[in-house]
């Protein structure tokens, strides 16, 4: 059972459970009384800082499409955020950050639930859905030096320094990069992370999503941006999801309206990339996507965990298709667990198609073997 606190969000008020990081809830929304059928809609998030300012920012905006309605937010904690001696793609449970979350969602403990996109698992259990994809930050990864290196780059950098990541994408595609640095697993929220770098000379430097530290108001902690050239992203990095049940129609059509067209259609794609590779946070499998005049471009690779082995291959396809009236027994259909009415369902399908085709793609040239290498190895670890 997971540990639960709720936060009422109203006026000059925040009733807060207490979660673990001290973090209340920002008493951000006028109270109404009247939800959802005359109740408080409730809103489930893990209890990190970082997942409490996601989700109120989420809060914040189904309030402005939605006036009348009163939210109330609860808080929990999840396997991924207790394991804290071990690294990610070690722990080998899909749904780290999600399962506690879910469980709620199933029990009617909650009616929806936040999550960053990329900690969703491409294959949601039965009776789930994405039924919103927020508009994407920044999904690049950066870079946080320790203060006595402020001001370099990772190039930069001394032979040996030691560079912190959990992430066996970051790893693999940046040892190849930076043959000159040590790379070591480093655990625990943004705030945990930041403080061993800036408390210890453990590490030199460490890799977070840029994303996350905007979202905390942290965007002057980046000494550098890792672009495409350097770093591929996670699937759905710097994307926010609203996962609710399948069949409540009434939440499903108010979130829906938090959709934005070109991050649905861009995660679609990077989705159906890493569910076709069978891949996971276990194995180093990257991505990059750009939407341009309705064309949908999407870069995907797969690396060996020193980076010495990869593949990578870039696809693109059309997406532009008219909004079309889809009412009918298919207009609930999902791709790769993302429920998207106000997308049009042709431009879903083209960029589903892209991820799987690229996938195709490329274990037709040997990234099974890649990864399954990647995997017993990391498994050995």
């Amino acid at each position: 059972m997971a540990e639960l606190g709720t936060a009422a969000v109203g006026l000059g008020r925040a009733e807060s459970g207490g979660g673990a990081d001290g973090a209340g809830v920002d008493p951000l929304l006028p109270r109404e009384e009247n939800g959802v059928d005359g109740r408080a809609i409730r809103v489930g998030t893990r209890r990190s800082q970082l997942a409490r300012i996601q989700t109120n920012s989420v809060v914040t905006m189904l309030h402005e499409l939605y006036p009348d309605l009163h939210f109330e937010i609860v808080a929990m904690s999840t396997t991924g955020d207790k394991i804290l001696d071990t690294a990610l793609s070690k722990i080998g449970e899909k749904s780290l950050f999600t399962k506690e979350l879910e469980n709620a969602l199933e029990r009617n403990e909650v009616d929806l639930v936040v999550h960053s996109l990329k900690d969703l698992p491409t294959s949601l259990p039965p009776g789930f859905t994405i039924g919103a994809v927020c508009k994407r930050e920044n999904p690049l990864d950066a870079v946080v030096f320790h203060p006595k290196n402020c001001g370099k780059t990772l190039s930069l950098l001394p032979e040996k320094s030691v560079i912190g990541t959990s992430s066996l994408r970051r790893a693999a595609q940046l040892k190849k990069k930076f043959p000159h640095l040590e790379f070591r697993d480093i655990r625990g929220n943004l705030n945990t992370r930041l403080k061993k770098l800036d408390e210890k000379e453990d590490f030199s430097a460490i890799i977070l999503a840029a994303a996350g530290l905007k979202r905390m108001g942290w965007e002057n902690r980046i000494g550098q941006l890792l672009g495409p050239e350097d770093c591929l992203y996670a699937v759905g990095q710097g994307a926010l999801a609203v996962e609710v049940r399948a069949k409540d129609q009434e939440i499903l059509n108010m979130v829906s309206a938090l959709h934005d067209a070109d991050t649905v259609l861009c995660c679609i794609a990077e989705r159906a990339f890493m569910k076709h590779l069978e891949g996971g946070c276990s194995v180093p499998v990257a991505v990059n996507t750009l939407l341009k005049d309705g064309q949908l471009y999407l870069t995907g690779a797969v690396y060996s965990l020193d980076g010495s082995d990869s593949l990578k291959e870039t696809m693109q396809t059309g997406v532009s298709y008219p909004h079309q009236n889809e009412d009918g027994p298919n207009d609930d259909v999902q791709h790769v667990g993302i429920t998207a009415k106000n997308v049009p369902v042709q431009a879903q399908k083209a960029a589903e198609n892209l991820g799987v085709e690229l996938a195709s793609l490329l274990l037709s040239k040997g990234a099974k073997h890649i990864l399954s290498v990647a995997r017993q190895l990391n498994d050995a670890r």
